[in-house]
């Protein structure tokens, strides 16, 4: 007999009565306002195109690496996902069949964050009332598969049902930017904009880079081949992306490290990177001169500067052979940021028109480094947990650990980082949930008044993003 599905209004809500109705009072006023996705990695081509999703499993399983992680390491084949092979080899191609593999599955998944992600779009957008499992598998497929097939459930229209005041992608530099002009050029009121994630041409190890380089060159028409040439050719890259709505970079580096040569020695530095003959101590120093360079453009055009470093990129080889970058293998790294930061630091931040929003992956630096560090630079704002701690735990670790020393204001309210479309409102409403939460407690402890957990909770969920992301 199948089990009932259902969304307990105090989910995430603390346990304590009286804490739980403050919690109840605070959400009930942020919980319908807009949702801002200012990071992210959705396709921009959902939103030009407006095509229909072809079915439940593209839409929920293939794209979605928090998914065929899990399956994977309880001996799933990603080819029996869906999952597209690097050499173009043969993989599942039966939606149903795929789908069917996740629902026999879908108990692997109870007391993580997919599981709350996925039970809230079963029944907050499909209308589901009973659970996942191999027995319901066939009914949700019928039903969700059904809903895809109506324009209800396009990606615009998903867009302004969820109340997305705006969404930004993440493209490589050497993006044409094609969908974004075509969002732009349709008259639709959504708002998508991108970022400029200029890795494949900033990290020595980024699978093609010299290829990448050379393409760099000829969009820009600048001479890569020299420093000047080549940091002439990000300055054009990010002009034209703030032409398309860009207000912020990413950068993505195994560490936080940074430096800051003289600029003779940063063009000998890159012209051992761009010959070829770069060492593993001269691409991370390239990796760190670049953010500091990068940061120094900021000051220039605005844009907002983000720095997601300490994941130990692909650490499955045989999956990164088979199957290319971002395929759950990637494995947070011990991070340090105070040492790693201070050649940047000591150029740019104290400058309070720049904005650095840093992540971490590390929770051990948030009381130690982070918190400390944002606390006193003008031009450091710590990002909201990432990834791996995009969770209710995590969520709370994040808060108990910075609060006392950075504050509320010295962080940016929420982003989702992801790629699974429907999860956006799935992940701000946790988020929502969490922090009303969290100030509650504050409340009950008479550490601040109620009055001050209403601002803060909004300032949490909306105003601080506004603003430290410049939308």
């Amino acid at each position: 007999m199948p089990q009932t599905l259902s969304l307990h209004p105090d989910r995430l809500f603390p346990a304590d009565p009286d804490t739980r109705a403050v919690a109840r009072r605070l959400y009930a006023e942020i919980k319908d306002l807009p949702i801002v996705s200012p990071h992210g990695h959705t396709d921009p081509s959902w939103f030009a195109q407006n095509e229909p999703w072809k079915n439940p499993a593209q839409l929920l399983i293939t794209p979605d690496h928090y998914v065929f992680r899990m399956l994977y390491s309880q001996g799933v084949a990603l080819e029996d996902l869906g999952v597209p092979r690097a050499d173009g080899g043969p993989v599942e191609t039966d939606p149903r069949t795929i789908w069917r593999r996740f629902a026999e599955r879908y108990h692997l998944f109870r007391g993580t964050p997919s599981r709350i992600w996925h039970d809230w779009v079963y029944a907050e957008v499909f209308g589901l009332d009973v659970r996942l499992s191999a027995e319901t598998a066939d009914q949700y497929y019928d039903v969700i598969d059904g809903a895809l097939k109506t324009d209800a459930f396009r990606p615009r229209a998903l867009f302004e049902r969820y109340n997305i005041e705006v969404i930004a992608t993440t493209e490589s530099p050497l993006d044409d930017l094609r969908d974004h002009r075509t969002i732009r050029d349709s008259r639709w009121s959504g708002k998508v904009i991108t970022a400029y994630r200029p890795d494949p041409v900033m990290d020595p190890d980024f699978e093609g880079f010299h290829a990448n380089l050379a393409r760099f060159g000829e969009l820009t028409g600048e001479d890569v081949s020299t420093w000047t040439g080549y940091l002439a050719a990000h300055r054009k890259r990010r002009a034209f992306f703030a032409e398309h709505g860009a207000t912020s970079t990413d950068h993505g580096h195994p560490t936080a490290f940074t430096a800051d040569l003289s600029q003779a020695e940063a063009a000998a530095l890159y012209q051992r990177v761009a010959a070829g003959t770069v060492s593993p101590a001269d691409a991370e120093l390239f990796r760190g001169q670049m953010l500091t360079e990068m940061a120094r453009m900021s000051l220039d055009d605005g844009l907002v500067m983000q720095i997601h470093p300490g994941s130990f990129r692909n650490h499955n080889g045989t999956v990164f052979a088979r199957f290319g970058r971002d395929k759950g293998a990637d494995i947070p790294t011990r991070t340090e940021y105070v040492s790693a930061l201070k050649p940047l630091l000591d150029a740019v931040g104290s400058e309070p028109g720049l904005t650095i929003i840093l992540f971490t992956l590390d929770e051990t630096a948030y009381s130690r480094e982070l918190a400390p560090l944002a606390g006193h630079y003008p031009a450091l704002r710590l990002g909201p947990p990432w990834w791996f701690h995009d969770s209710p735990e995590g969520m709370r670790r994040f808060r108990e650990q910075i609060t006392e020393t950075a504050g509320f204001y010295n962080t940016v309210g929420f982003n989702d980082d992801t790629r699974a479309f429907l999860s956006i409102p799935a992940r701000h409403d946790v988020a929502r949930r969490i922090d009303t939460g969290f100030l509650a407690r504050l409340v009950v402890e008479h550490r601040i008044e109620e009055d001050e957990a209403h601002q803060l909770s909004r300032a949490l969920t909306y105003d601080l993003v506004k603003a430290a992301y410049r939308l």
